[in-house]
């Protein structure tokens, strides 16, 4: 039939469909994940970021990927405009969504730790978190909605497996949204790695001042030092991996040079999704508290098994002659006498102390 002609043969479908199932399963894990935390976790602004960002993913797989699979059945799905629209709105929208939720959390871990006053001042909190997300969605739903409104062109790439913007186009509008749609992304990404920098100095300076100025152990400023130091330490993990990953997975996309290059940029970015849920779910607090407990004891059974320094040595020398000295005198009943010590100085000064015993 035209429908057996025109399809891939079925093992060029393997790719999209175990990315879409593993997409799929892993960001609903990761939301079940996310949803068992703590109540005091989830109050937080950077865990609502989290989730709506576990959420965006799993939405661009349900709603992208079909599509696609659905073209490597049928080669001629995408020549209906209003799909291949609709399929180029998903992939705009949902790449420079996640680009914008991970530099609101990159903003929100900034203000938390470089700007404490501002941060409680604003009252930031998984509300004020929730608000930035609709407001994330709803400008971003405008801006990649441009393109149907007539200022771009959505056309079906050469693979015939995908819908985007024409970035080739000769014409004012459709060069100047390709053109403003490249910027918005870099400038998303420039902005995330700036603030991850300056967090990250920040944490540094304030680990630097922690050990110039300690405290006592047992005090209350200490326990919420601790508490507080750990707490952000694992959210500061997530958010440099995420980054990465993220950052990683759609700089391709940004950089157009041809039409292989092309859908290699989009299958990476498609990777982003599967890639994402499990760092929440590796890097969960109690899996970050024991992996981090595992390291001090390493850290410390290492530092334990080091020889002792030469001063301790000499120390145990000294006290060796003085305890010689005492046994001499109390079982002579007067002061030794310097041969004798010295024969039992020399049997005791051997650097191995166990040569004292065979003595």
């Amino acid at each position: 039939s035209n429908v057996e002609q025109c399809a891939l043969p079925p093992a060029a479908m393997a790719v999209p469909v175990l990315m879409f199932a593993g997409g799929v399963i892993g960001n609903i894990t990761a939301i079940a994940a996310l949803s068992g935390s703590n109540q005091g976790r989830k109050s937080s602004a950077f865990f609502a970021l989290v989730c709506g960002l576990a959420v965006t993913d799993l939405l661009g797989t349900c709603l992208a990927s079909p599509i696609t699979i659905a073209t490597y059945l049928d080669r001629n799905v995408l020549d209906d405009r209003n799909l291949c629209e609709f399929h180029s709105f998903l992939l705009l929208f949902f790449g420079v969504a996640g680009l914008s939720i991970i530099f609101a959390m990159s903003g929100e871990r900034y203000l938390a730790i470089c700007c404490p006053y501002t941060y409680q001042r604003c009252g930031i909190d998984k509300y004020f978190a929730r608000k930035c997300l609709f407001c994330i969605y709803f400008s971003n739903i405008v801006f990649c909605c441009l393109p149907v409104m007539g200022m771009s062109e959505s056309t079906c790439q050469p693979s015939q497996t995908w819908c985007f913007i024409n970035w080739r186009a000769n014409e004012l509008l459709p060069a100047a949204y390709s053109f403003l749609y490249a910027s918005v992304s870099f400038l998303l990404i420039l902005m995330t790695i700036i603030l991850n920098f300056a967090v990250c100095g920040t944490l540094l300076i304030m680990r630097r001042r922690k050990v110039q100025n300690p405290v006592t152990r047992g005090s209350t400023r200490a326990r919420w030092t601790a508490l507080s130091s750990d707490v952000e330490a694992q959210m500061m993990t997530v958010l440099m991996v995420t980054s990465v990953v993220v950052l990683g997975c759609s700089a391709p996309l940004v950089v157009r040079r041809n039409s292989q290059a092309d859908l290699a940029a989009i299958r990476i970015a498609a990777v982003n999704a599967i890639l994402d849920p499990w760092i929440y779910i590796l890097l969960r607090r109690t899996l970050f508290r024991k992996v981090r407990k595992f390291s001090k004891r390493v850290y410390s059974s290492r530092k334990s098994k080091t020889p002792c320094s030469q001063s301790d040595h000499h120390q145990g020398l000294a006290a060796t002659k003085g305890t010689l000295q005492a046994a001499m005198h109390s079982q002579a009943g007067s002061s030794p006498s310097s041969s004798s010590l010295t024969n039992w100085t020399k049997c005791a000064a051997p650097h191995d102390f166990n040569v004292f015993h065979r003595c």
